[in-house]
């Protein structure tokens, strides 16, 4: 008999997995919903032989949850510290070890980042999928002791065009999930009162069955109050704050670390957490209020794996133990058995740990905020964890143990693709430009950008959309002035798929290029960055390939350029038997402003010269001109980290050197669309540009400039041995490109209605 029920007054069960064979070990990881391997339950089975005795069930979950993909990085640690994890620059404070990476900001203060997905819970249930994801990435900026200041929301989804019959079965159409998503993000972001203040949206049917909701946040936090996620020492107490415990988001963590299928709709809803923005607002204040008045030794967020996952690493991190009475935590529902207590994800819960003789205040203030708190245990000097409910003790294990896992340097297949440009010119360029303006990557995000506020507390510098009212145009990056000083954050959020499905190394590269590009384009030096790698089965040799080769380039530039990676997310398994997503290795960069005063947006102003910087090539692999003409190339663009520096710098030199009126990097749709976007939000212009390749080109290291005194500008650059070329001015109401002739009326209204069209 592998399960034989324990003689106590609740719930619980003595798993025998001593003496099971490996058809029965794996019986026990199905049938209890571990999602561990049947190598992973040898190891356990030879722990629990070397301790004389079988597991209780709320142990053998409790390693499940630690060893789950999602908590642990097993298949990922291997490469990342390989390839992404020795970029060393002496303003980072604190880089990957914990919730959220810590930066300086300036001589008092630091800003703290973090960038996570909730992916699978999104294809389930969009709504509370998306608005979970927000409140976790608010804990993990939290929990340093930071004040939440702006989030970012990179989406990807199926194609809005496919018909309902196409839908492989067990899946949601994309607009539905877009609907849902964008309205989980809204409502909890606008309730909790932090602005969402940059993003992004992709369509691509690679995500039909597997969408990808991506959420970042960046805090700020005074120096002397950053709060690390470890406990002080022997005899702190473990104060449990927040929202109470239930049965939503039981085997999260495992869920997510496994691929979707048509069954998962209705078994694995109860895997998604139920979010409370009204109790997250004053649990932040409260926290927030115990960190200023210095009363916490440490606080970690109750994130993936629940109350099994925070006491443990909080404990083992200082070198020390700890014991729970798991009674003690308040609950939503009466009837839950110890082991759904124990790895429960309800959210907005924080764990605090706190030196005796500060409890009572502790408690105080958050009873002052209205916010549930209790004692659950207390931090021993052992290396064990023990747990205890109704006074009996239901768990004894090595923290070590638990929390060490397993590491794979898993196979992996790099797939050669010869390089191949089959690409002619069009002759109708008007018509594939208004086509490009109305394709869903490209068009107008304003349905939903205006769902969300991005001007709550009133530190938006540099809002999403701007431009003429009414008129408004998108730019690079956001940016907010978190602090009383002028000094600012610019913010942006960076990935393209197609380029990476079709050169994972080239396609992470130009998705870095493009980070650099949209800082540089407001006036910001590029200073750190956080990235969320997005990639199916690592099970599966070529998958793992595309996630090898990502990291690789990843690393490649970073070192380079040098800018740091902080912080950081790996998200595996998104795959169905429908396909595998596109390799998204989605990228947060954070740029430093000295001045917000001096910030540059993107549209004309029709008052100077136009000037590219940069040099075009024939580079058309991933593009949007392939997409639209049926063409096809396999020459994703190039870069380097040493010509992108070098690029970089001279750009923000010379925005010191001249007056430049605005400033816009080229992307989806290279020039063409770069000058359209540039048009709407102010003037039209005149370019010469009369081939399809310096029209459409998606070359990176390139931003059109509108300054004074275009062709000294342009001698600035060549003097240093870079590109940059007098194409134009601005002038008058349309676009006008060497023949070329498109009103703004028609730019606006193509750009404009290429998302309504499906949204209404």
């Amino acid at each position: 008999m592998l399960y034989k029920k324990v003689d106590v007054p609740f719930e619980l069960y003595e798993i025998d997995v001593i003496n099971a064979n490996d058809d029965n070990l794996k019986k026990i990881s199905d049938e209890l919903g571990l999602a561990l391997s049947v190598d992973e339950m040898r190891r356990i089975k030879t722990y629990f032989e070397k301790l004389g005795r079988n597991p209780y069930d709320i142990e053998l979950q409790s390693i499940a949850q630690a060893w789950s993909e999602h908590c642990c990085y097993k298949s990922s640690k291997c490469y990342l510290k390989q390839h992404l994890f020795d970029v060393k620059v002496d303003y980072v404070i604190s880089a990957i070890e914990e919730d959220a990476g810590i930066v300086e900001f300036d001589d008092d203060y630091a800003y703290v980042v973090a960038l996570e997905s909730h992916n699978h819970p999104s294809a389930i249930e969009p709504y509370g999928g998306a608005a979970t994801g927000v409140g976790g990435i608010l804990r993990d900026v939290l929990c340093m002791g930071a004040q939440p200041v702006a989030l970012v929301d990179p989406l990807f989804f199926g194609e809005l065009s496919t018909n309902h019959e196409d839908l492989p079965r067990g899946t949601k159409h994309p607009l539905y999930l877009l609907s849902g998503v964008v309205a989980g993000i809204r409502d909890y972001g606008n309730r909790v009162g932090i602005p969402t203040v940059a993003g992004m949206v992709f369509f691509d049917n690679s995500y039909l069955t597997n969408c990808l909701v991506n959420v970042g946040c960046v805090g700020i936090v005074r120096k002397n109050r950053v709060v690390h996620s470890k406990v002080g020492g022997a005899g702190d107490i473990f104060v449990l704050a927040g929202g109470y415990t239930g049965r939503d988001g039981i085997h999260g963590v495992t869920f997510a670390s496994a691929e979707l299928d048509e069954s998962s709709e209705e078994e694995s809803r109860s895997a998604v957490q139920l979010g409370n923005p009204i109790i997250k607002e004053p649990l932040i204040h409260a926290c927030l209020e115990i960190v200023e008045k210095g009363l916490l030794t440490g606080m970690k967020d109750l994130g993936g794996g629940g109350l099994s996952c925070v006491i443990g690493e909080m404990a083992i991190s200082a070198g020390f133990g700890a014991e729970v009475w798991l009674d003690k935590v308040p609950l939503k529902e009466e009837g839950m058995a110890p082991w759904e207590i124990w790895v429960s994800e309800s959210q907005e819960r924080m764990m605090l740990t706190v030196s005796p003789q500060y409890v009572d205040e502790v408690l105080y203030i958050f009873q002052k905020w209205d916010i549930p708190a209790v004692v659950v245990g207390r931090v021993t000097d052992s290396k064990k964890l023990r747990v205890y409910y109704k006074g009996y003790k239901i768990y004894d294990m090595d923290i070590d143990f638990v929390v060490g896992a397993v590491e794979y340097c898993r196979d992996y297949k790099v797939k050669e693709v010869a390089e191949v440009d089959e690409t002619k010119s069009v002759h109708d360029f008007e018509g594939l430009i208004l086509r490009m303006l109305e394709h869903p990557n490209v068009a107008s995000k304003e349905w939903i950008i205006r769902q969300y506020d991005h001007q709550v507390r009133a530190s938006t510098v540099l809002p999403p959309l701007h431009g003429k009212a009414n008129a408004e145009t998108h730019g690079d990056a956001a940016v907010i002035r978190p602090t009383s000083s002028w000094r600012g954050l610019a913010l942006t959020a960076d990935v393209n798929p197609w380029m990476c499905k079709v050169s994972p190394f080239w396609g992470t590269a130009s998705s870095f290029d493009e980070v650099i590009r949209n800082l540089v384009a407001v006036n910001s030096k590029p200073h750190s960055f956080a990235d969320c790698l997005n990639f199916g089965n690592p099970e599966k040799p070529e998958r793992m390939g595309e996630f090898v080769e990502c990291v690789k380039a990843l690393g490649w530039m970073a070192r380079g350029y040098p800018l740091p990676c902080v912080s950081g997310n790996v998200s595996f398994y998104n795959e169905t038997a429908h396909s595998a997503v596109a390799p998204t290795p989605t990228l947060m960069g954070i740029g430093i402003v000295e001045d917000v005063r001096y910030v540059l947006t993107s549209h004309f102003k029709g008052k100077g010269d136009i000037v590219l910087v940069g040099e075009t090539k024939k580079e058309f692999g991933g593009s949007l001109y392939c997409k639209l003409t049926n063409q096809r190339s396999t020459v994703v663009p190039k870069t380097s980290p040493e010509k992108l520096r070098n690029y970089a710098n001279t750009m923000l030199d010379s925005f010191k050197q001249f007056r430049v009126y605005a400033c816009h990097d080229l992307s989806e749709g290279g020039l063409a669309v770069t000058l359209a976007e540039m048009c709407m939000g102010g003037f039209g212009c005149k370019v010469k540009a009369n081939s399809y390749v310096s029209l459409f080109s998606e070359s990176n290291t390139r931003w059109v400039v509108e300054v004074d005194c275009g062709e000294e500008f342009v001698k600035f650059f060549t003097e240093k041995g870079l590109k940059a070329e007098l194409i134009g001015e601005s002038i008058g109401n349309s676009l006008e490109i060497s023949g070329i002739s498109l009103s703004l009326e028609e730019i606006e209204k193509a750009w404009r209605n290429g998302l309504i069209r499906y949204t209404g």
